[in-house]
């Protein structure tokens, strides 16, 4: 890639990953659609290291806390309501971690298409803005249980198919278990520190076995998708419970519409 398609991806990657509009449809189209390079395995493990360090320090008192209180409770035999969700952290992370075993080469090898992007960003663009519409939104963190956070992982695991959006998909299950809005931003942004570190360390194994590192593409990778992912977390929280979640679900509606004019032009 050259240094122009180097920073767009980059700052695309870092603005989608935690917007309910899905990353990696947006990372795939590039190719599909406008006809780019694939940006390779080495761009894809520096966006996402760029963003697992944005989303540590937005969150780094509340990881630390986490960790503390997740940890130390064995100690004392109880568990703050931290210590409680950090488990419910790692229950969440399990049926994706489970299914990205299982699924990877098949979701790579049939998955990866304009067409089936399509299909993903309108089903999941409809049920993003009734789950909005229709959730109760009335509980915070502290009221979720083992329960809703296993649903919750299911729908992580389902982000593995391109254009679902894995903080979408998640965010309209916690907002269909009856979810605030920010309660379900907050849980799934916490929720995809292990994910993307887990995807991060398993495509860096992967890249071990490259013979050529573009070390300026990745550096720059990791920066700008850092920046612009800090930056989307900051103010989506900020503003989500003003906006709700419909300017997304439209912007999928016309993402998928004008992919499906594509299709059918070719």
């Amino acid at each position: 890639m050259d240094s122009i398609h180097t920073v767009i991806l980059a700052l695309i990657q870092g603005v989608t990953e935690f917007l309910p509009i899905s990353s990696s449809a947006h990372l795939i189209l590039p190719n599909q659609v406008l006809g780019w390079p694939d940006q390779g395995l080495a761009f894809d493990v520096a966006v996402h290291f760029g963003s697992l360090i944005a989303v540590l320090l937005y969150f780094r008192k509340d990881v630390w806390q986490l960790i503390c209180d997740g940890l130390g409770g064995f100690k004392t035999g109880q568990f703050s309501d931290e210590g409680r969700l950090a488990w419910l952290i790692v229950l969440a992370t399990i049926p994706a971690g489970l299914a990205g075993l299982a699924f990877k080469e098949f979701i790579e090898t049939h998955l990866r298409s304009s067409a089936v992007i399509a299909a993903t960003t309108i089903v999941f663009g409809v049920l993003l803005w009734w789950s909005d519409v229709h959730g109760k939104r009335r509980d915070d963190l502290g009221k979720l249980d083992w329960k809703k956070a296993l649903m919750i992982g299911l729908a992580q695991a389902v982000a593995l198919i391109p254009g679902t959006s894995r903080s979408g998909i998640t965010m309209t299950a916690g907002l269909m278990l009856g979810m605030k809005r920010e309660a379900a931003a907050r849980f799934s942004f916490l929720m995809s520190i292990p994910v993307i570190a887990l995807s991060a360390l398993l495509l860096t194994l992967e890249l071990l076995d490259t013979e050529s590192v573009p070390w300026d593409s990745i550096f720059l990778g990791v920066i700008l998708s850092g920046i612009s992912a800090y930056l989307c977390i900051h103010f989506f929280l900020q503003f989500i419970s003003r906006i709700g979640m419909a300017p997304f679900a439209i912007y999928r509606l016309l993402l998928g519409g004008a992919l499906i004019w594509l299709i059918l032009a070719q």
